[in-house]
């Protein structure tokens, strides 16, 4: 599937959403989510009872994770079944007082300003748009929802790593997209072909971007899936990890 195309319900990334199910939680980089999340709870100053919302949330894993240690927590994703895997597990065990879920589009946000923190990670929609404006759009949509002080943190593509070492896709320096061809599995191992275009950002982008929606970047790490932290950014990290509050 061409990340242009369109799935069955409008939105290129539901098929690959479809084909995945469950599936999704098998790839290494979702093993380190209790390590992220330890790391997030204790950067955002999150505690029992503490509100949160998760932006493109996928099947739920940080959400959950989140809801296990006390927090209430309201996941949005565009894909139907990533939804779906995330309510049943919800269901599954008795979480369902802690974590919501519901099928949005990470553009069009429109939540009242109830949230004490919001997280946005894994490329939860950020990233994946082909407009700087779409991004700008979710990062309004984040700080519209949050109370006045509400911290954030998102991930984001690093633009000098992807120059660097990502051989094995293209990378446009007019657009700042990278561009992968790959396969993703489902559960019986049958491969989809797939076009991943992923927007690759500088730490000064990305506080330039929150500044214009409303949001403060007040720390931008460099970070791996599974090893959160405050080491500074640099050039030798897949992701940055932006931490900050709404003014």
């Amino acid at each position: 599937m061409s990340r242009g195309e369109v799935g069955a319900d409008g939105h290129w990334f539901e098929e690959l959403a479809a084909h995945m199910g469950e599936t999704y939680l098998r790839y290494s980089f979702t093993k380190g989510t209790e390590q992220e999340v330890d790391f997030l709870v204790e950067a955002l100053g999150l505690a029992e009872g503490s509100r949160v919302l998760d932006v493109g949330c996928g099947p739920g894993r940080h959400a959950l994770a989140l809801a296990r240690r006390g927090m209430r927590v309201h996941g949005i994703d565009i894909s139907d079944t990533f939804v779906d895997v995330a309510n049943a597990t919800a269901e599954r065990e008795g979480l369902g007082e802690f974590a919501t879920f519901e099928r949005a589009d990470a553009r069009a946000v429109n939540l009242p300003p109830v949230f004490d923190a919001a997280v946005c990670l894994c490329q939860g929609g950020f990233g994946l748009m082909d407009h700087l404006a779409h991004d700008i759009e979710i990062l309004g949509g984040i700080a519209a929802a949050l109370r006045p002080g509400g911290g954030f943190a998102l991930s984001a593509f690093n633009a000098y790593y992807a120059v660097k070492y990502h051989t094995g896709a293209s990378f446009d320096a007019g657009t700042g997209m990278s561009s992968e061809q790959t396969e993703v599995h489902n559960a019986a191992g049958e491969a989809l072909a797939a076009e991943l275009r992923t927007g690759c950002f500088t730490p000064r982008e990305l506080r330039l971007m929150c500044r214009q929606a409303g949001l403060s970047a007040d720390a931008v790490y460099s970070v791996e899936p599974g090893m959160y932290g405050k080491a500074e950014a640099s050039l030798e990290s897949a992701e940055f990890l932006v931490l900050g509050h709404r003014w």
